[in-house]
């Protein structure tokens, strides 16, 4: 991989965990914020991050003080940009920004310089639409929290040229991710449009009285959850039978909510202010000690199969 020298537009969530990704494979980093405060926060959520991994023994302290020293804080884009090899914009998802901002980093990157969004479902042909150079703009969508879950999605727009999808799959690999290249854009992409159709019927069976909550919840968890980490629903519809799905379908499709319209349950939770975890209610009562332990069981959960997957491509490589 010929990546040596990386930009990240962000300092958030999803920025500043994949600047740790970047630094922790051998990348430098030219972490962008607008503030001196973003980028100290920035920062802080980087060390607490490797601070975590070192106390659970995934990574040593000389691994983190690398990591660190490979990634540089800065306050313009310009300075970003300058000697880097691949850019990629975690900034708010706001279409006439990220045109903005694209608009300029077409102007002073070089052309050969991929630019890439982690959008999670806005279009790369509207996001390039400012642009001389469109075939170099990709998505790149990783998924919360990126330094622990492996799926980016790759997304080429309309004139996205496929060297450009080619490298930014190599970029993802050697990060340590797991790219799925899209073979053209659509609206939320796959995981989006995935997530939001389970969360429909989800809905939808609370709402009919079906079942509560809790229960639609444990049967994903103890069910879908523990089959789908192997196999997917079309590996799944293999596997089961084509015929035997293609029969539940023909009398189940006609029963599943086909709604086009946000859930009236769900509507009626966000008008109420009770947005979830964030606001200390939602469909459960998130607790300060429920949230942390929700939270600490996702993360151990996720560590465990980073270290799996770590494993299974040290195999690989060895085979």
């Amino acid at each position: 991989m010929n990546i040596k020298n990386v930009a990240v537009l962000g300092t958030g969530t999803m920025g500043n965990g994949i600047v740790q990704l970047c630094a922790e494979s051998g990348l430098n980093v030219n972490m962008f914020g607008r503030t001196d405060a973003s980028l100290e926060r920035g920062f802080t959520n980087i060390k607490s991050s490797l601070k975590n991994l070192e106390e659970k023994g995934k990574i040593k302290a000389n691994i983190s003080k690398e990591t660190l020293r490979r990634i540089k804080g800065v306050k313009t884009i310009e300075e970003a940009v300058e000697g880097v090899d691949f850019v990629i914009e975690c900034i708010a998802e706001d279409l006439e920004l990220k045109q903005k901002v694209f608009s300029k980093l077409d102007e002073i990157c070089a052309p050969e310089v991929i630019l890439a969004s982690n959008t999670s479902g806005l279009s790369p042909t509207d996001i390039a639409i400012n642009t001389k150079h469109p075939e170099r703009v990709v998505i790149a969508h990783f998924w919360n929290p990126p330094q622990f879950i492996p799926l980016v999605e790759v997304v080429p727009g309309k004139h996205t040229d496929s060297k450009t999808v080619g490298i930014t799959m190599d970029w993802i690999e050697h990060i340590g991710k797991k790219g799925v290249k899209m073979r053209k854009e659509c609206l939320g992409f796959i995981g989006n449009r995935l997530q939001l159709a389970l969360l429909r019927e989800a809905l939808y069976i609370v709402e009919q009285g079906f079942a509560t909550a809790e229960e639609v919840d444990k049967a994903i968890e103890y069910g879908h959850g523990r089959r789908l980490l192997v196999t997917g629903p079309i590996c799944s519809a293999d596997l089961g039978g084509l015929d035997i799905f293609n029969n539940i379908s023909s009398y189940l499709f006609k029963d599943l909510c086909n709604d086009t319209e946000p859930s009236k349950l769900l509507k009626s939770k966000v008008d109420s202010g009770n947005l979830g975890s964030k606001t200390g209610k939602g469909f459960y009562n998130w607790t300060p000690e429920f949230l942390q332990k929700k939270q600490n069981e996702r993360i151990q959960l996720l560590m465990d199969f980073l270290e799996k997957d770590k494993n299974n491509k040290s195999i690989e490589r060895n085979m």
